[in-house]
This record gives C-alpha cells, structure tokens and sequence, in this order.
C-alpha cells in the first residue's frame, strides 16, 4: 500500500523479507502472535512510519503473500525459489526487488528499511528515527538497531587446535578478560528490529551494511527475536502487558 511522504525527507521503501520455509517453527511468517500473525507487525510498523511510502514483502510463498495484503502490504512479485533457500543470505534478496522495480519502470528509492518479521515488538517512532539517524549522516552507509550486549566478547575465549583457549579480543588491552566489566569497552549486539540501508550501498557497494555504520537504540526488553516457539510466548507475555509504545497490526477489512 503506498503512502505519500510527509515532504521532510526523501520516501524510503520498507522490505520485508519472508520465506516460506521455516525448520524451528513452521510457517512462522504466518503463526498467529498475541491473534495476529508474526508478519503483520512488521507490516504494521512500515506502515506507521511517516518517512515511508511503499511496504513490500518479498516472498516466495502464496500463504504469506495473502497473509501480507491482507495486512496492507503490497506484493508485486513472488521471489524465485533459488533466493529462498535455508543459506540464502539477504543481500541477493534485496537486490532482486531493486532490479524487479527498476524494471518494472518504477523510480528507486533513495533508503531501503527492512524490517525482519522475527522481531516484532517495535516502538511506534523507531522507524523514522532510524530514517532521521541516517539522514542526519550524509556519511553514513546505513543505520542498523542495536542494544548493550548481554556478553561482552572481551571475556570470551576461542579454541584453538592445540587444545588451548585464547581470548577473542584485546585490542590493546591488558587481559581484559581479567578486567571488571564496568572498565571494559560498550559492545553493542544488533538486532532484527531495523537495518536502514541507501540504496546505492546495495547495488553499488553490494551490501547492506557498507562501510559507515550508525546505530539506532532500542530498549533490550523489546528485543525478542522469534526462532522457537518458545520465543512466541515471551513476546505474547509483553504484548498482554498492554504496552502503548509499541507498534499493533491491523487488518484491511474484507
């Protein structure tokens, strides 16, 4: 469903990549959460955000891609099955809706946000901050949604082929692994809640990171990322909780 900008900034397009295959849990994209399903948060939260005009799922399943219109997304193409696979990773993903758009006549989009279906609890403002963090760094390659990290890898070790352990970071520092936590660098762990992405970093630089990365912040509580069944509990326990921040789905009547 396209949308005019607000007129503040360039309109980006919001991509959400969902395949039909799922091991852990399957259909995941469409298993209900908290009476909706999983998609359709993520739908929603393009939606909600002003600096977007165009919601578009990329799917290879005819299961989802109803679940997604019916939630308000458009899906103008099925992805191939070769881009669906278990090891297919994103980038090629997002360069085939690029191209298909392209060839299709339809004027590319300055900034891409995805937005994964796995991390559904999203506050209502955190898509136009991640397009304002972006904007506001001509520099940047693109945004991508962090929290503290729950371990930090200076007291982490990897094995080696002798047998011995040794510590997987030090940058200098003196055993770190010995140091209080308190002394030790941030580290920040991402999440699936948003990566916003120029669209010239994908076809240009051929990535959806690039080479400058800034950060959006987001509250640890909310970062559910939804693998196992289990995972839809812990999220439909905070979303019981009535939380007003947060992003709900509605269906398109009919």
């Amino acid at each position: 469903m396209s949308k005019q900008s607000d007129g503040r900034r360039a309109p980006a397009l919001v991509l959400i990549p969902a395949r039909g295959g799922s091991k852990s849990v399957p259909h995941k994209n469409v298993r209900p959460l908290a009476g909706h399903p999983l998609i359709a948060y993520a739908i929603a939260a393009g939606l909600a955000a002003r600096g977007v005009n165009r919601v578009i799922v990329s799917t290879d399943d005819e299961e989802i891609a109803r679940v997604a219109r019916r939630y308000g997304a458009e899906v103008p193409f099925l992805r191939p099955a070769d881009l669906a696979g278990d090891e297919t990773p994103d980038l090629p993903v997002f360069e085939h809706a690029l191209r298909w758009l392209q060839d299709q006549g339809d004027d590319a989009p300055e900034v891409v946000v995805q937005l994964r279906p796995t991390s559904p609890l999203r506050p209502k403002e955190l898509v136009d901050q991640g397009l304002a963090v972006l904007a506001a760094h001509p520099d940047g390659d693109s945004v991508r949604a962090v929290i503290p990290a729950g371990q930090n890898p200076y007291k982490m070790w990897r094995p080696m082929e002798d047998g011995r352990i040794v510590p997987l970071l030090g940058n200098g520092l003196h055993e770190p692994y010995n140091m209080p936590r308190q002394l030790l660098p941030e580290t920040l762990w991402q999440t699936g809640h948003l990566d916003v992405i120029r669209t010239s970093t994908i076809l240009g630089k051929h990535s959806l990171t690039g080479d400058r990365v800034y950060p959006v912040r987001v509250h640890p509580e909310y970062a559910v990322d939804i693998d196992v069944v289990r995972d839809f509990e812990r999220a439909e326990a905070l979303l019981r909780e009535g939380r007003p921040d947060l992003v709900l789905p509605t269906a398109l009547s009919g």
